[in-house]
C-alpha cells in the first residue's frame, strides 16, 4: 500500500487466538426504526505469534448470537493460517478462496475483517507504532460526532439528550429518525435543532427505514431544518434507488457502513447512489480493505467517514485522504484500560503501539456473555 512504512516492519508468524465475547450496557439506550438497543454485544480478539507479539481488535457484532458465530468462523480461519507469516495482503486473498464456496459476506466477512485487523495490530505493535504511523500517516486530531444516543424519542427527550452529547466540546451529532410520521420526524428535529447552538452539525439516519419515495419526500422536507447528512434512507444496497434520491435532494446522501469489501464502494459510487460514504472496518475487509477504500474514495474525491469501533476507525481515518468525520460511540470504554480521548470535537488517537488495545480483564471477565449464559 502507497505510503506504509516497510522498512520496520518484523517478520512474524501466526500462533493462535483467543477471543473473548462480551455484552456492554449503552450509556444510552438507542432507539431505531429497527429494534432499541441497550447493550452492545462486542467480540474482543487477542491474536497471538509465535514471537510473543499479540494483535487486538474488537468489532461489534449487532447480536450476541452473531457474535458466537463470528467467533467459530475467526477461530477456523486462524486455524488454516496457523504457521504463516504475518502478512495481511498474503493472508487474506488465502482466507477469501478458502471460504469462497460459503460466500465472504456477512458473519465470514466480518470474521476475516477482525483478523485483518488484529494482524495489523500485531504489525504495528511489534513496530513500535501507531497504527496510523505504521499506514503512513501521522497521528492527527479527527473530527467526530456524538452517536451515542439520540434514538427514537419524543421531541422534547430528544432535544434533552441533544444537549448531553455536546459534553467533551462536541461540534456534531447523529440524530436517528424513522418516526411513523413525517409531521413526527420534523418535530423531533425543530426540536432539537432549536436546542442546539447553529454551529453545530446535525446528521440524520433513517436505518433503511422508507422507500424511495418517501426518502425524497421526507429529506426535501428536512431539507430546511439544518441537518447536515440523510443517512441510510432506503435499503442500504438499492444503489438505483440511493442514487433517485441523491439526485432528488440538495442535502448530501450518506450511506456506507454496509458496504461488503472495496468492491461494494466501487459498484455504489459507479451507480452515483451517494454524496458520501463511511465504511465500516469490519464490513470492508479490515485495514487491508480499509485502505483499499480509502484509494477510491480519494480518486472519486468523495468525503470518507467511519461506522463504529472509534478506537481502530481513529487511526485509519488519519491515513484516509479525504477523512471527513469518524463516528464516536462509548461502548468499548468498559472494557478498555485507556478509552478513546475527545477533546473539543476532536478524537485523538493515543501514540501507543498499535491501535492502543488494552482490555480491562475484571470488567471483560464481568461482561462475558459465557458468564451470562
Amino acid at each position: 500500500m502507497a505510503g506504509m512504512v516497510t522498512d520496520r516492519l518484523p517478520r512474524l508468524s501466526i500462533r493462535g487466538a483467543r477471543t473473548f465475547a462480551v455484552q456492554v450496557p449503552l450509556t444510552y439506550p438507542l432507539g431505531t426504526s429497527v429494534a432499541t438497543i441497550t447493550r452492545a454485544p462486542l467480540l474482543l480478539i487477542d491474536l497471538e505469534t509465535e514471537d510473543g507479539i499479540t494483535g487486538r481488535t474488537y468489532i461489534f457484532c449487532y447480536r450476541p448470537s452473531v457474535a458466537r458465530a463470528i467467533d467459530a468462523v475467526l477461530r477456523e480461519a486462524v486455524s488454516l493460517v496457523r504457521g504463516d507469516a504475518v502478512v495481511p495482503l498474503d493472508i487474506m486473498p488465502k482466507l477469501a478462496r478458502r471460504f469462497t464456496l460459503a460466500g465472504v459476506t456477512g458473519v465470514v466477512r466480518m470474521a476475516l475483517s477482525a483478523l485483518d485487523m488484529a494482524l495489523w495490530d500485531a504489525l504495528a505493535v511489534a513496530a513500535s507504532l501507531p497504527l496510523a504511523t505504521l499506514l503512513g500517516a501521522k497521528l492527527k486530531p479527527v473530527p467526530a460526532y456524538n452517536s451515542c444516543g439520540l434514538g427514537l424519542m419524543s421531541a422534547e427527550a430528544a432535544a434533552d439528550e441533544a444537549e448531553k452529547l455536546l459534553a467533551g466540546g462536541f461540534r456534531s451529532v447523529k440524530l436517528r429518525l424513522g418516526h411513523p410520521t413525517l409531521v413526527q420526524d420534523l418535530a423531533v428535529t425543530r426540536a432539537v435543532r432549536k436546542r442546539l447552538p447553529d454551529a453545530i452539525e446535525l446528521p440524520v439516519d433513517y436505518n433503511q427505514a422508507l422507500t424511495v419515495a418517501e426518502a425524497i419526500r421526507r429529506g426535501r422536507a428536512l431539507e430546511s431544518e439544518g441537518i447536515t447528512w440523510l443517512e441510510e434512507p432506503i435499503r442500504h444496497d438499492d444503489y438505483a434507488g440511493n442514487a433517485a434520491v441523491a439526485r432528488a435532494l440538495a442535502v448530501p446522501v450518506q450511506i456506507g457502513e454496509n458496504f461488503n469489501g472495496p468492491e461494494a464502494m466501487v459498484e455504489a459510487l459507479g451507480a452515483q447512489a451517494c454524496d458520501y460514504v463511511m465504511p465500516d472496518a469490519s464490513r470492508i475487509g479490515g485495514v487491508t480493505g480499509w485502505m483499499q477504500a480509502a484509494g477510491v474514495s480519494a480518486a472519486h474525491g468523495i468525503e470518507m467517514s467511519s461506522h463504529l469501533m472509534p478506537e481502530i476507525s481513529v487511526h485509519l481515518l488519519a491515513a484516509t485522504p479525504t477523512c471527513h468525520y469518524l463516528e464516536y460511540v462509548d461502548w468499548a470504554d468498559a472494557i478498555l484500560e485507556e478509552p478513546l480521548q475527545i477533546r473539543d470535537g476532536f478524537a485523538h488517537a493515543p501514540e501507543r503501539p498499535g491501535a492502543g488495545l488494552i482490555w480491562r480483564s475484571e470488567a471483560v471477565k464481568l461482561l462475558s456473555l459465557a458468564e451470562a449464559a
